[in-house]
């Protein structure tokens, strides 16, 4: 029976391959939780469809992972990361010399970096980073160099972005007309929001809370912009999602409605704007791009008029294919949130199932 089984499995896979089927599994990093709130959240993938990202305990604490393309795990914590909810070891961007970077949060609620390499943690706080609960440092990227960006709170709860090189180097900056009040301030995309030229993108909030998108080159030369349609109301504006090797950003913008569209901005300044066919088109559904190739496929999510959100990956040529996860719940809140792609088309991120549990998925063909 099983060696049937396999045969026909393998013949089905073959045949699928050959029509270009798309293959979606999902997965379970050890240790993960199986309540609400619980389970394997997938941030980022490789170009040999390695993943990587964080899941949750039945605690409700985090922790790392790394997963490889044969489904053989690597977990692991931050030195000081916490062990209660909501606290642990966070997850968000792999470089090709696999030094892995994020955050963790302590047992005061504080956040740190760290970059881990070899099994080796370095951890560390940016400049001005606050020491209260909420407050700390966020390293959201890494590239081939060991460049880490992110941004940390202040004392006050003001964000501000940072680069730190491979010896411990930082450089700081805020963006002209970024607010200084709490939940203000300037932080950086995350997973692919520096280049191996450090190029940073970006966004920052200014004093009527509204978000708008930049990019900052290597001599610190920062460019704003705002996404056609942008809102300019608290909670509206534009934000970015990262940025390829070409300079192409892909990101979303908050209309007046509060209605969310998709953007590319290409590397001259130009703005194509989007939204997936079935896209709700009230306040907090729409289109949500979050990722974005070498080519410039992007990769994200849609959220429908039932508050349910499915997977979309829109080609270079503009052309939009939508699928959803197996298991993936259908109740608001809940779905297929797609967060990364790779060159050869494979695509991850995470579902909540109907139970509000967390899955990682692998999607390739």
């Amino acid at each position: 029976m099983k060696r049937r089984t396999a045969v026909n499995l393998a013949g089905f896979v073959l045949l699928a391959c050959s029509l270009g089927i798309a293959q979606i599994i999902t997965f379970e990093a050890p240790g993960s939780g199986t309540g609400s709130g619980q389970g394997t959240l997938a941030e980022g993938i490789t170009a040999d469809n390695t993943t990587f990202g964080y899941y949750m305990d039945s605690n409700g604490a985090a922790h790392g992972f790394i997963r490889d393309a044969h489904g053989r795990y690597e977990t692991f914590s931050a030195p000081g990361a916490g062990t209660g909810t909501g606290q642990g070891t966070f997850a968000f961007s792999l470089n090709p010399q696999g030094a892995i970077t994020g955050y963790s949060i302590d047992s005061n609620g504080v956040s740190h970096g760290y970059v881990r390499l070899c099994r080796r943690f370095i951890t560390f706080n940016a400049p001005g980073a606050g020491t209260g609960a909420g407050q700390g440092t966020l390293a959201l990227n890494i590239n081939a160099h060991g460049t880490i960006a992110g941004y940390d709170f202040d004392s006050n709860g003001v964000a501000h972005a940072y680069l730190r090189d491979r010896h411990g180097r930082f450089t700081e900056w805020e963006v002209s007309g970024a607010g200084d009040q709490s939940g203000q301030g300037t932080g950086t995309a995350s997973g692919i929001g520096l280049s191996d030229d450090e190029t940073v993108t970006g966004a920052w909030i200014d004093s009527n809370n509204t978000l708008h998108g930049y990019e900052r080159t290597s001599d610190g030369t920062i460019t704003p912009f705002d996404a056609p349609g942008a809102g300019t109301g608290p909670g509206q504006g534009t934000d970015t999602d990262g940025l390829n090797p070409h300079g192409t950003i892909p990101g979303v913008y908050v209309d007046s409605n509060t209605v969310i569209h998709g953007f590319v901005r290409a590397a001259d300044g130009d703005f194509t704007t989007f939204d997936v066919s079935g896209a709700g088109t009230s306040a907090g559904q729409g289109t949500i791009p979050e990722g974005l190739n070498f080519e410039g496929a992007i990769t994200g999510g849609y959220v429908d008029s039932n508050g349910v959100s499915h997977g979309f990956v829109r080609a270079v040529d503009g052309a939009i294919a939508k699928f959803n996860a197996p298991g993936a719940g259908k109740n608001a809140g809940q779905g297929t949130f797609p967060l990364l792609n790779n060159s050869a088309g494979a695509v991850t991120g995470y579902e909540i199932d109907g139970s509000g549990v967390y899955h990682g998925f692998l999607k390739t063909h």
